[in-house]
């Protein structure tokens, strides 16, 4: 895979997660700077891991995965853009929000955005890729774009207040929906 290649399927594996960083950074009024780099990190490394994953899973992988791949993303993404919705209602204003960065939802929303990564790296494995350099080029993407997503979520949550937490619920939502359609209807 030619590095043009590897940055346009980078641009278009990282979507997912630029739109999940959006709802993050809606939740979360005043980010620290740590949060921000726990999320970026963790997309970046995940969309690198799991094509590497792929990569090496190689075709006896393939048809197991393939099946019921969509269906884990989409309950993932469900369950967590359900529980943002539903705390945008809780009756107390000032209650305790979800942290999208803490450790647990963190790696949840991770794995969920790079599952399509897991499927590009065993289509490069099947086709005998190179891999080294495009996972480089995916991870730093998915970095990139999760930080802008984060600052732009962020920026967005100041002005909307409790509709903007229903926002990035319903944005979780509409991933997860999107990812089990293009699979059931046989797309990628």
């Amino acid at each position: 895979m030619d590095l043009v290649t590897s940055f346009i399927v980078a641009v278009a594996l990282a979507m997912d997660a630029f739109v999940v960083a959006i709802a993050a950074g809606i939740t979360i009024r005043t980010p620290r700077r740590g949060q921000v780099l726990r999320m970026v990190l963790a997309f970046g490394i995940f969309q690198f891991a799991m094509t590497l994953a792929g990569w090496f899973a190689g075709q006896s992988v393939s048809g197991a995965i393939k099946n019921y791949d969509h269906w884990i993303a989409f309950g993932l993404l469900c369950i967590v853009g359900g529980k943002m919705i539903a705390d945008a209602f809780c009756k107390h204003e000032d209650a305790q929000r979800p942290d999208p960065t803490r450790i647990g939802l963190l790696l949840v929303l991770a794995l969920a955005t790079s599952i399509d990564a897991f499927a590009v790296g065993l289509s490069m494995g099947l086709l005998g890729s190179q891999v080294w350099i495009p996972c480089v080029i995916i991870g730093v993407v998915a970095g990139a774009f999760t930080y802008v997503g984060f600052r732009f979520g962020n920026m967005l949550g100041r002005f909307t207040r409790r509709w903007s937490e229903v926002l990035g619920g319903a944005i979780l939502l509409a991933i997860g929906l999107r990812i089990l359609i293009v699979h059931l209807s046989g797309g990628a």
